[in-house]
C-alpha cells in the first residue's frame, strides 16, 4: 500500500510538472504570435506611409485615413504594451515596450489637437523607430522555438 501510494505521488508529479511545461510552452507561442501581429502591423504602416503621405499632401480624404491609420496604430501599440509576456520574453518584451514609448512620443508629436500635422510627420523618426522594432522580429520568433 505505502509503495502503491509513493508511485501515485511520483506519477501526479511528473503529470503536473508535464502540464506545467506544456502551458509555459503554450503562453510562448501566444506571446510570439502576439508579438509578430503587432511587428507585421507596424511594418506594415512603414510600407504603405511614405506613398500614403504623398497622397495626404494633396488630398483631403488621403489626409484623413492617414490620420486614422495612425490613431488605431497608436491604439495597438497602447494595447501591446499591456499584455503579459511569459517569463521567457521578459527582456525582449520590456525592449519591444521602451521602443513602442518611442515611438508613441513621435506620433504624439506629429498629432497637433487631434488631427494630423503633415509637415511634422514627413520630418518625424517614426518610419527609423518601426525599423528599430521591426529588427527585434527573429528574436521573438527564437522564443517560439
Amino acid at each position: 500500500m505505502r509503495k502503491l501510494t509513493l508511485l501515485f505521488l511520483i506519477l501526479s508529479s511528473l503529470i503536473l510538472s508535464a502540464c506545467s511545461l506544456i502551458e509555459k510552452a503554450t503562453n510562448s507561442l501566444e506571446y510570439v504570435n502576439q508579438s509578430t501581429e503587432h511587428i507585421n502591423k507596424l511594418s506594415s504602416f512603414a510600407e504603405k506611409a511614405p506613398q500614403m503621405i504623398k497622397d495626404a499632401a494633396s488630398n483631403p480624404e488621403a489626409k484623413q485615413e492617414l490620420e486614422n491609420l495612425i490613431k488605431g496604430l497608436k491604439k495597438d501599440i497602447e494595447q501591446f504594451n499591456l499584455i503579459n509576456a511569459p517569463s521567457i520574453a521578459k527582456d525582449i518584451h520590456q525592449q519591444l515596450i521602451d521602443k513602442n514609448k518611442v515611438l508613441l512620443q513621435e506620433i504624439n508629436k506629429v498629432v497637433d489637437n487631434g488631427h494630423l500635422a503633415l509637415d511634422k510627420l514627413q520630418n518625424s523618426q517614426i518610419l527609423t523607430t518601426i525599423n528599430d522594432i521591426t529588427s527585434l522580429i527573429d528574436r521573438i520568433k527564437n522564443l517560439g522555438l
